[in-house]
């Protein structure tokens, strides 16, 4: 079996060292220079023959980040990687995923052809934005959710409470939450007055009287957000929020926090991850570490005996997590899990 290599972008530098803790093998380092204009040089090592994973979201700066992922898939290409995997926990560009008047592009289709171009055999994503990014993409995608990370953060604490979609397009989202806590959904229906300002006009489902948990798959200006807790404050007893992705526009942070909210959870998908109360983290490394050794091992990911061992990871203890990741090259990752169980006792699904 072919070695693993994580190897990370500028904007995936945090992700890839605990995904590489979790695996038990080092990070492999990339250096990536600039010429005095600005232009990127990135140089790599230590790839040829391996199984290469490339960790880069592709948060703001959008287009630098996407160059820098391009560079460093063909740099790895070029060093004679065996295999070329992008992991790109937040994929930008998603948003254009059709034409809505003539003359606009595809952003989403253009981005994915750019990646498969510059040598990618496979692509990685958390939650996108739409699902035509698998529909576009000329390689495989493999979609990660981190909804089953986030449930867990926010379920404790917050019981008893209804999922709410802040629109249609996350009516899907809010179901997937709802089915991981066992909590009922409302819908919120919404009209954008323009690219700035949101309109919630009614609430579909009941909330009086409970505590809700708001979901959706990123966070941006924050007026839906904004439109949204407007509309629930007077209904509901208590207000969270749940995003995979918080690619923060410049002021969105300080508009969420006038909203006077004790938790909005986010992933560290895009980098700098909002900080400070009330923004919470839940880091993806886990859950990524998990579909990487997947991936190395040629097991599959969706087959819901697989996808029951994220739950198994959490309670135990640091050593643990590692030996429990550790697919790599020694065992498959099923007999490491079985291991950790046992000496754990804990069964599957447990957490």
């Amino acid at each position: 079996m072919t070695s693993i290599c994580v190897l990370p972008g500028s904007a995936g530098e945090a992700l890839a060292s605990g995904i590489s803790e979790l695996l038990g093998v080092p990070v492999t380092e990339c250096v990536v220079g600039r010429y005095p204009d600005g232009e990127l040089r990135p140089r790599v090592e230590q790839v040829r023959g391996r199984d290469v994973f490339v960790v880069q979201s592709t948060s703001p700066p959008v287009g630098e980040r996407l160059m820098e992922l391009l560079l460093l898939l063909d740099a790895c290409r070029r060093a004679g990687a065996g295999r070329l995997t992008a992991v790109v926990p937040y994929f930008g560009y998603a948003r254009h995923d059709r034409l809505e008047l003539p003359g606009q592009s595809v952003g989403v289709k253009v981005a994915a052809d750019a990646i498969a171009q510059a040598g990618a055999d496979r692509l990685v994503v958390v939650d996108p934005h739409t699902p035509a990014l698998a529909a576009v993409c000329p390689v495989p995608v493999e979609v990660v959710s981190a909804v089953p990370l986030l449930a867990e953060q926010i379920a404790p604490a917050w019981t008893e409470a209804v999922v709410v979609a802040p629109d249609l397009a996350a009516a899907a989202l809010a179901e997937r939450y709802a089915q991981t806590m066992r909590e009922s959904v409302a819908l919120v229906r919404k009209f954008r007055v323009d690219q700035h300002r949101v309109s919630a006009r009614e609430i579909l489902g009941e909330i009086a009287g409970h505590r809700v948990v708001v979901v959706d798959d990123m966070i941006c200006s924050g007026a839906t957000i904004e439109a949204t807790v407007a509309l629930l404050r007077n209904h509901a007893t208590d207000i969270a929020v749940a995003a995979t992705h918080g690619p923060l526009a410049p002021g969105a942070s300080d508009r969420l926090r006038r909203l006077g909210l004790r938790r909005i959870v986010v992933t560290d998908s895009v980098v700098p991850a909002a900080a400070g109360s009330p923004f919470e983290v839940c880091p993806l490394a886990p859950v990524l570490a998990e579909t990487i050794a997947a991936l190395h091992c040629g097991e599959p990911l969706h087959n819901p005996r697989f996808a029951r061992r994220i739950r198994v990871y959490r309670p135990l203890e640091r050593e643990l997590v590692t030996l429990a990741c550790r697919a790599v090259g020694v065992l498959s990752s099923t007999r490491l899990i079985r291991k950790c169980r046992r000496r754990a006792c804990i069964g599957v699904g447990g957490g």
